[in-house]
Order: structure tokens, then sequence, then C-alpha cells
């Protein structure tokens, strides 16, 4: 068996030798096919982690009703926003933090909040963030549930806007690498079956001798293999410097404040991928292609 296998391996290398023309132009489909999946795959992936950091920033503030002064009350109460589902996290400020923030907020007016600083109007306050900017509302409408809670506010129908905005800038990435892989699919696929076509001489002259269609089809299916791994070196090469130049040269940030993913993992996973895509398209492609030269030599 072993033997047998490193047969079909060395006839899938000797044949991409004797047809290196008609190989290479399918490397090269893979090749330019793969570099733009793997590019619009770091566009889309760091653009999703950019809408994500968006999205965590946004928080409601519950602001805590006067008659709460007992510190187990307000354990109570964070317990019973922890508890709500969606919420990430539940960070308490009191009403002198509150005083003092928006005093630094606002330097120009801090005479005027200073003439209420002994009887501070603001709240004690419950900075809540949540896992996900879908339940931003749900999460709103269960805060202001709780006991103790006297009011919540969000930010206003412009932060709805924001977090629909960024939901569909994620499902448009989605869908835009979704439909370049399957085009690059295709285009591969074809390339790959003209290159098996402009040699049914040699299928059909294998299936006259008696061989097997799994012996006829296990070189192909080498080859398509062979063309697959070849076809996405040099992409992963091109993303992996290209990253790491930008990432080198912006600091990792993007526009000064939003972070770029760090190079490690998140490239050893893109490479990954963009092998196994052109491995497993390179197989598929020559499988089907042998099998549809196989039935017309029948």
């Amino acid at each position: 068996m072993f033997r047998r296998f490193g047969r079909h391996i060395k006839e899938g290398f000797i044949g991409i030798g004797r047809h290196f023309s008609m190989a290479l132009s399918s490397i090269a489909s893979v090749t330019i096919t793969l570099l733009l999946i793997g590019l619009f795959l770091v566009l889309v992936v760091n653009l999703n982690v950019l809408t994500t950091e968006v999205e965590s920033s946004i928080s409601l503030s519950a602001l805590v009703s006067y008659d709460v002064t007992s510190s187990s009350e307000l354990d109570n109460i964070k317990t019973s926003i922890e508890r709500i589902e969606g919420v990430k996290e539940a960070n308490y400020q009191s009403k002198d933090d509150e005083f003092t923030f928006y005093v630094n907020q606002y330097p120009d007016l801090s005479d005027f909040y200073e003439l209420y600083r002994s009887d501070n109007p603001f709240h004690d306050v419950f900075l809540v963030s949540v896992d996900d900017g879908s339940k931003l509302e749900s999460v709103k409408v269960s805060l202001e549930r709780v006991n103790g809670i006297d009011s919540v506010h969000d930010g206003g129908s412009n932060t709805y806007v924001l977090i629909s905005a960024l939901n569909k800038i994620r499902i448009f990435g989605g869908i835009l690498v979704l439909g370049l892989t399957l085009l690059a699919v295709y285009l591969i696929y074809n390339t790959i079956h003209i290159t098996i076509e402009a040699r049914e001489t040699e299928i059909w002259i294998m299936r006259n001798v008696g061989a097997k269609n799994g012996f006829i089809r296990a070189p192909f299916l080498v080859e398509g293999v062979i063309i697959g791994i070849l076809g996405s070196i040099i992409p992963i090469g091109i993303i992996i410097g290209g990253y790491l130049y930008a990432f080198d040269i912006s600091g990792g940030i993007i526009l000064g404040v939003f972070d770029l993913l760090q190079p490690y993992p998140f490239l050893l996973y893109l490479s990954c991928t963009l092998l196994c895509i052109g491995v497993v398209v390179g197989f598929i492609g020559s499988y089907f292609s042998v099998t549809r030269s196989l039935r017309r030599t029948r």
C-alpha cells in the first residue's frame, strides 16, 4: 500500500514536470485568487475586531436612587445587574467620582460646578457594558427593573444607529469573503479542469491498458494537491510580510485609536486557512475534472 501511495506521489510530480506550462497556469490561478482571499480576510477579521471594540466601548449608565446609601444595598444592586443576560461588566462610580469627572471634562465650567460640591446633585452610577451590542436595548429594559436603579441612560437613538451600522459592516464583510471564496473555487476548478482535459489522451491510453479508475485518478489528485500547495506559498509569504510591515510602521494601531490584531497567532491561523483552501480546492478540482474525463473515455 505504501509503495503504491509513493508511486502515485512520484507520478504526480512527474505529471507536473511533463506538463509544466499547464500546471503553471493552474498555480498562477491559485496564487492570484488565494492572494485576494487572504487580503480580504485580513481586512474583514481586523474590521470585525474594530467593530467589536467600538461596541464594547458603548456602555449604559444606570443611575442609583438617592435613597440607596449603604454599601450592602449597592452590592445587591451590582449582583442583580451582573445576573442580567448580556451584561459583560458593571463598574461602580460614586457621585463624588462623577462630580470630579465632569469638572475635569469641562474645565471652563469648573467654577460653576464647585458651587454645588457641598450639595452634590449627581447620582451614584453603574457603568454597564454588554457582551453584544445587539443586546443593549434588552439590557437597558432589564436594568430599569432592578430595585434601587432610578433611571438608565443609553446615549439616545444614535447609539442604536451606530450598533446597527457596525452589524451591517460585519455581515457585508462576511458575505464578501464568502463570495470571493466561491469565485476562487470556480476559477481554480476551471483552470485545473482545462489542464486535465488537455491530457484526455493520456487517460484514454491508461483505460485501454486496463488501469482501474482509482489508479488513473490518484496521480491527478496528487497533482491537484501539489498545485494547491505551490499556489498558496506566494500569497502566504506576501500577506505575512505585508502585515508585519504594516504592523511595524503603524505601531499596531489604526488611526491612532484601534488596535490591529497581533501578528501571532493571527498570521499562523490565516496561513493555515489559505493552505487548506488551496489543497482542498486543488484536490476537488482535480477529482471532478478527471472523473468527468473518465466518463467520456469509457
